[in-house]
């Protein structure tokens, strides 16, 4: 299958909406181009095509293999990952002083979309490495930083976070695992963590993994935990390998898609010779991973929109190159000449869909990776908010609607699509484990209502009401998408008034919003998405209007002739089509869920099932 990346939208949201450029305004991105910024974009997907994508599929099938210890990468893996680590793809958006190169947050994550579309699994070693070093970084003492961060960022030394067990999955604060002092600042560690990823492998010499741990006389739950760094060698003063650490993978999972993706079972201190180093200070373990975490949850969101854009891209293809049936207004006339799909209204209804679907979420995320860079640049913390607030949106609703995407595109292809060559039942395969690893999106949906709503008083949830409100008084009268902002704006005042019920009835039953806490994150998705496409649309028109004013095109024949033969206009149309289908097609399903959740039924709770 030819392996296809939206650059086109890539750059949009980069340089014409989010207006990147920006960020050069500041001191720690000064010293760059945006020439830089954009060769930088090409290069990458010039590596995901070339490097990566060629090793999906055959990784796919011959998957990752365990035998007495060891894991084996399919082949090629370990010579494609070398190439991408020594062109420095892993450390893009890292700090300069341990080998990074410095580039913003937002850069890096659409950066990261061609390589995760080319080769989810693959990517997923470098993803963890990225965000352990980031964590001991910024949590780490010097001895630490000294020894393992410049080894991760040049991709010498691969990173894991180990927090699961086999009795504690999302419940972390079940863990049992046990570290205890022994002397010279090291702990002892014995355990077992399970679902960890690239937990064993052959593509780097040593492995260092983020380790929750009890500690003696610690508290049960959350607060007894801590965080340690666990290399698989011990490394020696000089940087060169030691001892063996008594880390060992006794197996990995049978799983239904990722499946070069090692999923490992680890054993720590089976011979009661397992070290590591305390992160930090005891007992901070879970608010220390927590920003590990967060990255991660992001980047799990991204891994589910650079998949479902490629099958997009996929069913697209397909839909303009497969015949079959007449059009739908000469169905009675059986010599009526055969058309490709793609003029079927029931296949464009599902890529359009597909479009809002892959198009609201690449919004979504690169704007989240964008107010961080502008609270990074800043200082300020409203920014932040707005980062908080959304991190659990990026992860379940983007990963929830990934595998739609990627469910659609099967349909799209028909029975074809049911067949491994085409491609889309690999990426559902892929995809689905999106919604469930890094926290479920349940979780994500109590972390929401529970945490963020109401996070300093509630000053996270009115950064973005603001946000909303700002745009909606702006824009509610514009001659061409006015209406649709009309439409947003109702509603997001179904949203404000299920988190005010929440509010007022939760603390007399805690149970009612907590039942109803992943349609509120679905109907706070469908908002967010609404608002993003509908703010990219408004950029879109400008543009295509400023096009008809420069080809002198007055009447609508004139601009659709217009739209058939120039790439930008086709394109900058398709942003406001696509906003005016999302809001009329799918923004109503928040009505839907507005009225569930005023019954304030609670059947689910009250039946033996």
């Amino acid at each position: 299958m030819d392996f296809m990346v939206d650059r086109r939208d890539i750059e949009f949201i980069l340089f014409e909406y989010l207006n990147i450029a920006k960020l050069l305004e500041f001191d720690k991105w000064r010293d760059f181009t945006l020439d830089d910024f954009k060769m930088t974009l090409g290069e990458a997907i010039k590596a995901a095509a070339g490097v990566l994508a060629p090793l999906n599929q055959s990784g796919d099938e011959e998957g990752a293999h365990w035998k007495d210890g060891k894991v084996t990468l399919p082949k090629g893996f370990k010579e494609a990952f070398q190439q991408y680590c020594a062109a420095g793809w892993l450390g893009m958006s890292s700090s300069m002083e341990w080998g990074g190169q410095g580039l913003p947050a937002t850069l890096g994550l659409a950066c990261s979309e061609p390589f995760i579309s080319a080769n989810n699994s693959l990517t997923m070693a470098p993803g963890l490495t990225r965000g352990a070093a980031n964590l001991i970084e910024e949590f780490g003492n010097d001895e630490q930083k000294k020894t393992y961060l410049a080894k991760m960022l040049a991709g010498e030394w691969c990173g894991t976070m180990c927090l699961t067990e086999p009795q504690a999955g999302s419940a972390v604060g079940d863990t049992k695992t046990m570290a205890t002092p022994a002397g010279d600042g090291k702990w002892k560690l014995v355990g077992t963590k399970n679902f960890i990823t690239f937990g064993e492998h052959n593509l780097t010499e040593n492995i260092v993994h983020l380790v929750l741990a009890r500690t003696p006389n610690a508290p049960a739950g959350f607060q007894g935990i801590s965080l340690f760094v666990v290399p698989k060698f011990w490394p020696n003063a000089d940087g060169a390998l030691g001892a063996f650490n008594d880390v060992k993978c006794s197996g990995i999972e049978h799983k239904m898609g990722i499946h070069a993706s090692p999923t490992c079972t680890l054993n720590f201190g089976d011979e009661n010779k397992c070290y590591g180093t305390l992160i930090g200070q005891e007992r901070k373990g879970l608010i220390y991973m927590f920003k590990l975490m967060n990255e991660a949850r992001v980047g799990v969101g991204l891994q589910g929109m650079s998949q479902a854009s490629y099958a997009y891209q996929l069913a697209l293809k397909y839909s303009k190159e497969r015949v079959q049936g007449t059009h739908i207004l000469a169905f009675k006339d059986a010599n009526a000449p055969r058309v490709r799909i793609i003029e079927h209204p029931d296949v464009r209804r599902m890529l359009m869909d597909m479009k809002a679907y892959v198009e609201g979420s690449r919004a979504l995320l690169m704007s989240t990776a964008f107010f961080l860079d502008m609270c990074t640049g800043s200082g300020d913390e409203n920014w932040q908010m707005l980062v908080e607030l959304l991190t659990p949106i990026c992860k379940a609703y983007c990963s929830d609607v990934a595998f739609d995407v990627a469910e659609l595109a099967i349909q799209v292809h028909g029975g074809y699509g049911y067949c491994a060559e085409y491609g889309v039942e690999q990426l559902a395969r892929d995809i689905k484990i999106a919604s469930i690893y890094e926290g479920t999106n349940g979780i994500q949906a109590l972390d929401l209502v529970g945490r963020k709503l109401g996070a300093k008083g509630g000053m996270y949830l009115m950064a973005f009401l603001n946000l909303i409100n700002t745009f909606c008084g702006k824009h509610s009268a514009d001659p061409v998408l006015g209406g649709l902002v009309k439409d947003l704006e109702a509603a997001k005042n179904k949203l404000v008034e299920a988190a005010m019920n929440f509010a007022a009835k939760g603390v007399k039953n805690p149970l009612y919003p907590v039942s109803y806490a992943t349609p509120f994150l679905e109907m706070f998705g469908e908002v967010t998405f609404a608002y993003l496409l509908i703010d990219m649309a408004l950029v879109a028109q400008a543009k295509f209007d400023a096009l008809c004013g420069e080809k002198g095109c007055a009447d609508d024949a004139a601009k659709k002739k217009l739209r058939e033969n120039h790439a930008d206009a086709a394109y900058y149309h398709g942003k406001v089509q696509t906003a005016r289908h999302f809001v009329k097609q799918t923004l109503p399903r928040v009505y839907a869920k507005a009225m569930a959740m005023a019954s304030e039924d609670l059947s689910l709770l009250d039946i033996e099932l």
